[in-house]
């Protein structure tokens, strides 16, 4: 395992390249910022710098929206955002989802059949005013952006238009979601929600997708006027990070990094570990190809408590959540890592964006695959012996398991050593796996179990040529001969 140790502020990038200092005072200092960030944002795709470029989103906050001691306490808790509560089925301990549908919200048939005749033309006002303020962004025609909205609204348009320009936009389509609504608190005033398909960086992505509330005032016959664009705290994935936050972002081969303009300084080091991480994930994507690009946010101690809903335990340092599109988003907490864990934290995380399938897993029996996978990965080749949770693990197999694979998923109160000791064991699992019979042979077993949803039993005869039965007793006696 790498040190892992914080790199100086010039050593990503190439030359002396540095970010551009971001004017907090608004006026005339924030667009000649935003003319800055929107300079080095222009070209969509990515650069031929090899450590990547800075772009940071200057604004004025929106709208009413692992290191430290123990030393392995990342590795306990990394993944417990991707390990919450699944919202769809109600099952503790599986992948976090997003509300995806296709990339531009559910067929035009379900949308355009509902409401009356006056509705279904007010829809197609308000869209059209949706689609002017989408070629405005891709344009990188910021008046054209927030020329759609009511000036009270322009300001946070304004933020949300810098940090996307930042992260380089490079798809953004809009679907009204039904007919608008009256608002009957606010006369004159409508509700309308719109499903956005989104894409970073790569033109031809597939797009992620975000369910949004817009507010619009209509007068007359006159063009509806945007009066404000909810954040997506309705969905399970929560707000994104551009819809709430500035952002300063680096952009390189295989990742995206994105924090506040404050950690900024950060960038050149994280881009340099997340793209050495992506590396290693890469060989790890289930479902070919790998990701485009993975998107990490560096997440400053009031971003934690904001970004994607928020609510993480105090000891979490990262987790990974499906935003749709095959993508996974990764969000590391600033305030709980050591520079030492960075690099298998960013390895074990970009794993879960390459291996996992869109729609996360739901049975918690397979916990340990998916988190032994991850750890697999981030150990990175080391020898079993140079496993960090070695002495987790030995702890648990020694006292208070069962013995049983599928039932090692932790409870969400249980302690760091319980934690980490399930890791260790799911880790311990997967290396005698693929000692046994390969890589690959074990990513077409995580395939059938976890993007199939195969039972464990059908998987292993297929895959392995032998009865799961035989093969759990023999990773369970070999783990307790490595721990024991």
């Amino acid at each position: 395992m790498t040190d892992g140790d914080e790199r100086p502020a010039g050593a990503a990038a190439s030359g002396d390249e540095q970010p551009a200092t971001v004017p907090r005072d608004g006026g005339s200092a924030v667009q000649g910022a935003l003319a800055a960030a929107e300079d080095s944002a222009s070209e969509p795709g990515p650069r031929s710098d090899p450590a990547g470029e800075l772009a940071t989103a200057p604004g004025v906050h929106p709208f009413v929206v692992g290191g430290g001691p123990p030393t392995r306490r990342w590795r306990l808790w990394a993944v417990l955002g991707l390990v919450l509560v699944l919202v769809a089925c109600g099952v503790p301990g599986v992948l976090l989802l997003g509300l995806v549908r296709d990339a531009a919200g559910r067929p035009a048939a379900d949308r355009e059949d509902r409401g009356t005749a006056a509705e279904r033309q007010l829809r197609a006002r308000m869209a059209a005013q949706l689609d002017r303020q989408a070629a405005a962004l891709l344009d990188g025609d910021r008046a054209g952006f927030l020329a759609v909205a009511e000036p009270a609204a322009r300001p946070a348009l304004t933020r949300r238009y810098a940090a996307l320009r930042a992260l380089r936009v490079t798809a953004w389509r809009p679907v009204a979601d039904g007919v608008p609504a009256a608002d009957d608190r606010r006369p004159g005033e409508w509700r309308l929600t719109v499903t956005v398909g989104y894409c970073f960086v790569v033109p031809g992505c597939t797009p992620s997708s975000v369910e949004l509330g817009t507010r619009w005032r209509v007068a007359g016959d006159s063009e509806p006027w945007l009066t404000a664009v909810e954040e997506s705290r309705a969905t399970p994935a929560g707000a994104r990070p551009w819809e709430v936050s500035d952002l300063a972002v680096a952009v390189g081969k295989r990742a995206v990094v994105a924090t506040t303009p404050a950690l900024r300084g950060k960038l050149p080091g994280l881009l340099a570990q997340a793209e050495a991480a992506a590396t290693v994930a890469d060989l790890y994507a289930v479902s070919a190809p790998p990701p485009d690009r993975y998107l990490v946010y560096y997440a400053g101690r009031a971003e934690w408590q904001r970004w994607y809903g928020g609510g993480r335990p105090k000891w979490t340092a990262g987790y990974a959540v499906g935003v749709g599109g095959g993508h996974h988003d990764v969000v590391l907490n600033a305030q709980s890592l050591t520079p030492g864990g960075v690099d298998d934290l960013l390895r074990h995380e970009l794993t879960h964006a390459a291996s996992l399938p869109d729609g996360g897993y739901a049975d918690r029996s397979s916990w340990w695959l998916v988190e032994g996978l991850a750890e697999y990965a981030g150990a990175d080749g080391q020898p079993v012996d140079r496993y960090e949770g070695l002495a987790e693990a030995r702890k648990l197999v020694r006292g208070g398991w069962n013995g049983r694979l599928d039932a090692l998923a932790p409870a969400d109160d249980a302690s760091d050593d319980r934690v980490g000791g399930a890791y260790g064991i799911g880790y311990l699992a997967v290396h005698h796996l693929v000692d046994r019979f390969g890589e690959q042979r074990v990513l077409d077993f995580f395939r059938a179990v976890v993007h199939e949803r195969r039972s464990m039993a059908e998987a292993a005869d297929e895959v392995f040529g032998e009865p799961w039965s035989g093969l759990h007793d023999d990773c369970v006696a070999y783990l307790r001969a490595v721990a024991g």
